[in-house]
Order: structure tokens, then sequence, then C-alpha cells
């Protein structure tokens, strides 16, 4: 019995570490660190990641509008869509991210919203049928660009990306766990891409950017 578990273990690492690398070569050469390499593209995707309650957005989200940002007033992209989480009346992602965009110049009307995409899947998957995406920046941590990228092309948008510091910005403290979860959510990832593919929470009505 103690083998079997020895050999359990050692074929889900190895299923893991397999996924991983997949995921990760597969979207290499759709991946940047800096906005001057990113190709054009209509618009970048800035994923939500933590609101406080007084409204401030989360240091890695700052980070990430930033990012998006720098991006539009480097005229590589001329919209910008947030997404993220507004399930509740008293938090709101989206309306934060955009709130903070305008601070940093980006005119109000070139900032659209997406109030339902509760997870990276969801974001992509609404990005075509509701907003009209077809291409798109998508703007995130490193760590977390790769199923972001692999998420929104295998869902029909040719997404490429621009990774905001991670590890070297905010430590092994902090990254170890998000990297941990990052594992579970690649599997999980080509699960719903090439095999269950849930729909999303909500569709709705084309609103277009």
């Amino acid at each position: 019995m103690l083998r079997r578990l020895l050999l359990l273990a050692v074929v889900l690492i190895a299923l893991l570490l397999v996924a991983l690398g997949y995921v990760a070569e597969t979207t290499a050469a759709f991946r940047f660190e800096t906005a001057s390499a990113v190709p054009p593209a209509p618009v970048a995707i800035v994923f939500g990641a933590g609101v406080r309650p007084d409204g401030r957005l989360s240091r890695m989200l700052a980070d990430r509008v930033r990012g998006g940002v720098e991006l539009y007033q480097a005229g590589r992209v001329t919209k910008l869509l947030m997404t993220g989480d507004n399930s509740r009346v008293d938090y709101d992602e989206v309306t934060a991210m955009k709130r903070y965009a305008v601070e940093l110049g980006v005119p109000a009307e070139d900032v659209a919203l997406d109030y339902a995409g509760f997870s990276t899947y969801e974001s992509c998957y609404r990005a075509r049928p509701i907003f009209g995406v077809t291409a798109a920046v998508l703007v995130t941590q490193r760590y977390h660009l790769p199923r972001a990228v692999y998420t929104c092309r295998q869902l029909g948008v040719a997404a490429v990306g621009l990774g905001t510091p991670d590890w070297d910005r905010y430590g092994e403290r902090v990254m170890l766990p998000y990297t941990l979860r990052e594992i579970v959510a690649t599997l999980n990832a080509l699960l719903q891409v090439h095999i269950t593919h849930p729909p999303p929470t909500f569709l709705g009505e084309f609103e277009g950017l």
C-alpha cells in the first residue's frame, strides 16, 4: 500500500510538472515583460486581484492597473477592460480599478468594466461574446500570465500578455502560496478549456467597448 501511494504521488507530481511546462512553453512567445515589447492590440484586459474595505487596490492589483495604463500611454492599446469581482454590493473591484486608471490619466470613456469576471476563465470567456474582444493584451503578474494567456487563446481571443513584477517585488513569503495555488489552477484551466467547458456565471447582452 505504501509503495502504491508513493507511486501515485510521483505520478501526480509528474502530471503537474508536465501540465505547467506545457502551458508555459506554448505561451512563451506571447508573453512580454515590458510595454515597449508588446505588439499593439485594441484593448488591454486587466485582471482583478483584490480591493481593501476602504476601496484601495491591493499592491498586486495596483501594479496591474499601472501596467495597463503604461500600455495605453505608450499607444499599444486604445482601451482598457477592467475585469473582476462585483458579486456583492459592498465589493467592487472594477470600479476601483477604473478610478485608479483615471487618476493616472486615462480618459474615463476609454475604460470598460466587466463586473462578472469572477475568475481568469470567466474573464476570458466573457471577453468575446460580451465585449467583442478578439485580440487583447492581458495584464497580470508573471506567475499568473501563462495560464491567463493560454486560457484566453483557447477561448478565441488572440491574446498576448504583459507580466508585471512578482517574486522580485513581493518576495518568497508572499509569492510561494500564490505560486503553489497557481499549479492547481493551471490544471483546472486545462480541464475547463479542453474537457468540461463550463459556462460563466453570467453572460448577458452584448456591450462592446
